[in-house]
């Protein structure tokens, strides 16, 4: 765990450094933070003890990323997962260009938008003008009235990410 997040009201020690798989004990400092140290630091021997917290890193860590998706999750197919994948890669598309791009069948690409957009995991959106396959063709501008286009929706980020968290 190389990055984490602690919440405002705390503050890592320069000192001792401590990280999420060391023991610790907060600190009140006196601009009102609890200042965080590994329980061995040598500079808690030199402060008041009735300003020592006795902590976990679970009452300091951000814990933003606690989404846990839905039963329709087990629903979903790696296809299913590529083909949000493309939305996240290429942004709004419809559905022969994912066929095309995933080596499925049109009738495949059809059924795996129907079913996303009945989980809430994409959600159509209205025509307009979009750049022409990113890195493939430069600068061109396509509208296509006739397709059915597609982006991601909130939910559809949120299962994927847990999706590669739990691969």
């Amino acid at each position: 765990m190389d990055k984490f997040e602690i919440k405002d009201d705390y503050t890592l020690s320069n000192c001792c450094s401590p990280r999420p798989h060391d023991l610790i004990t907060g600190y009140y400092s006196h601009d009102m933070l609890i200042k965080i140290h590994q329980k061995n630091c040598k500079n808690l021997e030199k402060v008041d003890p009735q300003r020592l917290i006795s902590l976990d890193w679970d009452d300091i860590l951000c814990r933003r990323n606690q989404f846990k998706p839905d039963d329709d999750y087990k629903n979903l197919s790696e296809l299913d997962f590529a083909v949000l994948q493309h939305h996240i890669a290429y942004g709004i598309d419809y559905s022969l260009v994912v066929a095309r791009k995933q080596n499925i069948t049109k009738q495949q690409a059809f059924d795996i938008h129907n079913k996303l957009r009945e989980l809430n995991l994409i959600e159509r959106v209205e025509a307009k003008i979009v750049q022409y396959r990113k890195g493939i063709v430069d600068n061109k501008w396509i509208k296509h009235r006739n397709h059915t286009y597609y982006d991601i929706t909130e939910k559809g980020k949120n299962y994927l990410t847990y999706y590669y968290q739990n691969k």
